[in-house]
This record gives structure tokens, C-alpha cells and sequence, in this order.
């Protein structure tokens, strides 16, 4: 049985052509049903619906043999010891610092300014702002990142920016692009040796709809 580890919404839809061009469709779909195990059209393939940030963990630790994150929840939760064969090119944004419209963040970052930055992205922030050499006190949250600076309990956010139609609705501009994100396929090495032939399979006709999404 090969188990596949994804999470709901965005990356649930876009990975489903990919799945089907593996020859691989799922059975049911993810809004309509209660279940976590989702069966296939392939009897030794399922998925398994989890939270984003734990499909790292789940691939890690043998609960799924495959499994596709974004490359936030790589960085911020580690990707130690999972195989990362492709970048799937899908559910893209990127990450951002974000401020008040009316904030001078420019002003603050050059005057040396100790800022206050909400985010769930801990570790990203902290590597970012350390490698500029700005000095920041971060806030975790784990949502509604626009409200912190709306209520004075952050200068600035650093979060994921798709349209940036919140941000806007919020009154909040970006000030700096941090990184872009995409999701990745990740793979549990131990899984890749015992069960060899059946994730190659996979791995090949997702690069191969990869390729062929380029042609187009």
C-alpha cells in the first residue's frame, strides 16, 4: 500500500491532475466527506487528509510514504530526513513582510528601530530580518495575521501573500518580498528503498506532467 499525505484545499485540487496523469484519481471528494483515509481508483494507493504543517511530519515519521507540503512548512518545520525530488510548481505565492499603510517601515529599518513582527513563520522571520541586521521582538500567531497591526500588537506581519487582496481589504501594504513558495513532493527515504518501483512510478509521471505543463 502506498499512502499519500496532503492537505485540504488548494494543494488537495491542484495536486488532482498530477494524480491523474500517475493514473491515480480519488474516489471521494475531501469537502463532502468525513473521512481522513480516502481510497483510489488504484487499490495499494490511498490518502491520507492531515493538517499542512504536519504532512512533514506524517512522511517523516512512516504514517504516509509520500506526501506534498509547501516549502514554508519545509523551512519553518524542517525537512530532515525526507527526499525532495520535485517542485511541483503549484499552489504558488510567496512570503512577505507586511505593514500599516500609514507605517514607515522604511524609516524604522534604517533608524535602527526595534520592531515588533507578528507571524507563524518563526524561524523564516527570524533568519530574515537577522540576515538584514534588523533587531526584532516576533510574536507568534497562529492566525488572522492582519489584525496585529490593526490593534498595535505588531508594527509589521510576515506571512503568505497570494492576490494580496486581504492585505488591501486590511489596509496593510507590502513593504519587502521575502521569499516565493511553491509545493513540493516529499518522500520518506525508508519507503523509497522497500517500496522502490511503485514511488518511482509516481515521481516519474509527476515530472513527466510537469514537463509537459512547460511545453504548453
Amino acid at each position: 500500500m502506498i499512502t499519500l499525505a496532503l492537505s485540504k484545499g488548494r494543494i488537495f485540487d491542484e495536486t488532482l491532475p498530477l494524480l491523474k496523469a500517475a493514473g491515480i484519481e480519488v474516489l471521494e471528494d475531501p469537502e463532502k466527506s468525513r473521512k481522513l483515509i480516502l481510497t483510489t481508483n488504484q487499490p495499494d494507493v490511498r490518502v491520507v487528509l492531515v493538517r499542512a504543517t504536519d504532512v512533514p511530519t506524517y512522511v517523516q515519521y512512516g504514517g504516509a510514504d509520500l506526501g506534498i507540503t509547501g516549502k514554508d512548512t519545509l523551512l519553518e518545520h524542517g525537512g530532515d530526513g525526507l527526499y525532495q525530488p520535485l517542485d511541483l510548481q503549484i499552489a504558488k505565492c510567496r512570503i512577505s513582510v507586511a505593514v500599516r499603510s500609514d507605517f514607515d517601515y522604511a524609516s524604522a529599518v534604517r533608524q535602527g528601530s526595534r520592531l515588533k513582527v507578528a507571524t507563524k513563520y518563526v524561524a523564516i522571520a527570524r533568519e530574515f530580518f537577522a540576515a538584514k541586521g534588523v533587531h526584532v521582538d516576533l510574536i507568534k500567531l497562529y492566525g488572522s495575521m492582519e489584525l496585529a497591526p490593526l490593534t498595535g500588537l505588531a508594527d509589521a506581519i510576515v506571512d503568505l501573500v497570494s492576490t494580496g487582496n486581504t492585505l488591501k481589504a486590511n489596509q496593510l501594504v507590502e513593504v519587502e518580498h521575502i521569499m516565493d513558495i511553491s509545493s513540493r513532493l516529499v518522500v520518506n527515504q525508508a519507503a523509497l528503498k522497500l517500496k522502490q518501483a511503485p514511488i518511482r512510478k509516481i515521481i516519474d509521471a509527476f515530472a513527466a506532467a510537469l514537463a509537459k505543463q512547460a511545453q504548453a
